[in-house]
């Protein structure tokens, strides 16, 4: 009895009263799990020398990640962990517009604070695979540990294609599994299911540039990269390939967004809901 007191006061006094609050710790946290599951699979596998890892691995340490952050954050906030989400969110009345920047910022931040767990984690490991020289091109390369860099036969129009496309299946995959007109997935499954969406693509349309398809994901670590001794190659490598996985995923989740809602959403019977399925996406489509 006397915990339980004790457990209401430090909840009285240290609980957050601002939603907004809230929210920006869930995706701030949400998009770390994020990060340092799926770039610390790409360590684990780069600085083993693939010894430790494979890609399939790598997509087991996204898919996973994904779900990870969808399962800490998606109570409070919806678990967008993705700039893309939110916008395709905003652009169909689940989020209200003022909260998204907050949300993106909140992602960018926990991308790079991923980022830099990933470092500090594997800091040994990186000095010894790399004899100190933190470089994104040749044999001892690290720099696409955290963020994507386009395969040689990929051009920049190319490229754009490849993450319009891929986010796009992205949201509009999570968009028919949080439609609560739709089938669905059982209550609390969610993420597991918007885990394995990210699976699907990993195995499907990574080869070009490995499936960003998240703004905050690839923009977070590649500055902390600039900054952690990488320095601004980070940006100019590759035609100053950088800007791609941010806006080729912001156009992705639009597209989607307006496609799944035209085709699917709005011929919904709204006069006739299905009372079983009424409330259960509640977890990500709360504004």
């Amino acid at each position: 009895l006397e915990y339980d007191t004790d457990d209401r006061s430090m909840r009285q006094h240290c609980a957050l009263k601002h939603g907004i609050v809230k929210e920006f710790l869930a995706e701030f946290l949400g998009t770390f799990v994020l990060v340092l599951f799926g770039c610390g699979s790409v360590a684990q596998t780069v600085l083993s020398r693939n010894t430790l890892g494979e890609p399939l691995t790598v997509h087991i340490g996204f898919s996973v990640g994904l779900m990870m952050a969808a399962y800490v954050a998606g109570g409070v906030s919806g678990g967008h962990v993705n700039p893309a989400v939110s916008l395709a969110m905003v652009i169909l009345g689940k989020l209200k517009i003022w909260k998204f920047p907050f949300y993106v910022i909140a992602q960018f931040l926990g991308a790079f604070a991923g980022a830099a767990a990933v470092f500090g984690l594997y800091y040994d490991a990186f000095m010894d695979f790399t004899s100190g020289i933190l470089s994104v091109t040749g044999i001892n390369a690290t720099g696409h540990i955290f963020a994507s860099y386009p395969a040689r036969h990929l051009s920049i129009l190319g490229g754009f294609i490849d993450q319009v496309v891929g986010t796009g299946m992205l949201v509009l995959c999570i968009l028919a599994i949080i439609d609560g007109g739709n089938i669905g997935a059982p209550k609390g499954v969610e993420p597991l299911a918007i885990g394995l969406i990210i699976m699907a693509i990993g195995v499907s349309m990574g080869l070009n540039c490995g499936y960003p398809l998240n703004p905050a994901r690839d923009l977070g670590p590649r500055l902390f990269t600039a900054v952690a001794g990488w320095g601004m190659e980070v940006f100019s490598t590759a035609g100053y390939w950088w800007w791609i996985p941010v806006a080729g995923p912001m156009v992705g989740g639009v597209i989607a967004a307006v496609i799944y809602y035209l085709l699917i959403e709005l011929h919904h019977h709204r006069d006739e809901p299905d009372n079983s399925l009424k409330d259960k996406y509640e977890m990500i489509t709360m504004s």
